[in-house]
């Protein structure tokens, strides 16, 4: 269930750079729920002229049910391992731009996977901005709990080790989606392509894992 999005005015060089330098790597935004994984995603395989897949829509489309369906019928679980299945998948299908679930990351298998076959970009979101968007959606099984707010907290603190390790990082914070999309532009670029000069300055939501 690839998707490509209208793409947005951009530097023909500067994505064609990109593009190059990824060959068969997919570009994957890791992070908490509520990071801006789908929203961002989008906007950025418009930039780059790439397919989106969302992976908990391939989930849902591969087990025919949602994921709090999965969560309530099959408990959370069966839900990673379909989950991890998926995304070794996508992985497979050539360059995309990938987003996955908030919990991804905590199979070994899916980090090497992502590791050994992408650019990885960690949208890094404090809990205060987490909390305000997710509030908007009642279908987090994971937040169905009488303190969503501890919850949340006690995610942040067992995954950010995990999404550190991302190739990329980028603030995920109250500014405009094609902020957040330029700087994830610039990131890829200045990762991929080091020889070239820099397409803007740099911006202040950006680092880079050695």
């Amino acid at each position: 269930m690839s998707e490509t999005a209208a793409p947005a005015p951009a530097s023909p060089s500067l994505e064609a750079d990109i593009t190059s330098a990824l060959g068969r790597r997919s570009v994957v935004l890791v992070g908490m729920m509520g990071a801006g994984k789908s929203t961002i995603g989008r906007r950025l395989a418009a930039r780059l002229h790439l397919p989106f897949l969302d992976a908990d829509i391939e989930i849902e489309a591969a087990a025919r049910m949602s994921i709090p369906e999965i969560f309530e019928t099959h408990g959370e679980p069966y839900f990673r391992d379909g989950e991890a299945r998926v995304i070794a998948r996508l992985l497979d299908g050539g360059p995309a731009v990938i987003a996955t679930g908030g919990g991804a990351v905590m199979r070994k298998e899916t980090r090497d996977r992502i590791r050994d076959n992408a650019v990885s970009i960690w949208l890094k979101a404090d809990l205060d901005v987490i909390m305000k968007r997710v509030r908007r959606r009642a279908d987090r099984p994971l937040l169905q709990t009488e303190d969503p707010t501890g919850t949340v907290s006690r995610l942040l603190e067992a995954r950010e080790p995990l999404y550190a390790t991302a190739d990329l990082t980028i603030g995920s914070r109250d500014v405009p989606h094609e902020r957040i999309v330029d700087e994830c532009v610039d990131a890829l670029r200045a990762r991929l392509c080091p020889a070239a000069p820099p397409a803007q300055p740099t911006t202040d939501g950006i680092s880079v894992t050695p």
